[in-house]
């Protein structure tokens, strides 16, 4: 599933709420608790050439709650668990109010990854548990979809625009992308 530059689209994937449970301000990897279907769901995207972007808001960094290497740290235990699926992590440490650009809803962290890799931003997909995420996906001019899980039952509500998908957890979500 390339373009004729190489290129292959990313399944860009919010953090908490989606890949692992959510836990506020995640900063120990003994709290870390990745979703039972988590592995087959990006098993699925990656045997369709999707590159795998985590995009995750860590504010607690800039609140000084954690530092930037127990975020790491995190990030190694999840590669562990997933076998290494996740081709790049981007995350933005800064406070919801300092008017940064990789901040979602924000593209940096998008523009980030489409720097280190050879993305076909076309037939990308920006799934997440939270407004942000669909907002990011609309900014973008990608598929959107929306989990359940995390804070998605309550955010579904708040959407100005709806998601392309809405799913009970990310398998649902990538089999539904996967079947659009």
């Amino acid at each position: 599933m390339t373009d004729g530059n190489g290129k292959r689209p990313a399944a860009f994937i919010d953090r908490d709420g989606t890949l692992i449970e959510e836990v506020n301000f995640l900063s120990r990897v003994d709290d870390l608790r990745v979703f039972p279907y988590t592995a087959e769901a990006l098993r699925l995207l990656k045997s369709k050439g999707y590159w795998i972007v985590v995009v995750t808001n860590q504010s607690g960094i800039g609140r000084g709650i954690y530092s930037e290497a127990d975020m790491h740290s995190i990030h190694d235990a999840m590669q562990i668990e997933l076998d290494g699926a996740i081709d790049a992590f981007y995350f933005c440490p800064h406070l919801p109010d300092e008017g940064c650009a990789c901040r979602k809803p924000g593209l940096g962290m998008l523009a980030f990854a489409q720097r280190d890799l050879p993305i076909d931003l076309e037939g990308s997909w920006m799934i997440g548990d939270k407004r942000i995420d669909i907002e990011t996906g609309i900014a973008a001019k990608i598929g959107s979809a929306l989990v359940r899980t995390g804070y998605g039952e309550a955010h579904q509500h708040l959407l100005s625009h709806p998601a392309d998908v809405v799913a009970d957890d990310l398998l649902k979500a990538v089999e539904a992308i996967l079947q659009s």
